[in-house]
């Protein structure tokens, strides 16, 4: 029994700290003012959010220009340089 509930929590703390390394998640709302195979630019107030988007890219509804769109997504460090 022991070695059943030492085993549990070793499963736990490892689903925790799995869970805690993931990138948080984000979200950008607004009317999108163009879209390419591999981008979609969305204005939020003044500025204008540039967006990568791919194949593997969920899209629920018509997406045109002008259409309002909530986008989530993630940030991924592309290069690291230690000075």
């Amino acid at each position: 029994m022991k070695k059943v509930l030492l085993f549990v929590c070793v499963m736990v703390v490892f689903a925790l700290v799995a869970f805690a390394a993931a990138p948080k998640s984000y979200q950008v709302t607004g009317p999108v003012l163009e879209i390419t195979d591999d981008v979609i630019v969305v204005q939020k107030g003044k500025d204008k959010w540039e967006l990568a988007k791919n194949a593997e890219t969920k899209v629920t509804g018509d997406l045109k220009v002008g259409s309002k769109v909530t986008i989530d997504y993630k940030m991924t460090a592309g290069k690291i340089t230690v000075k």
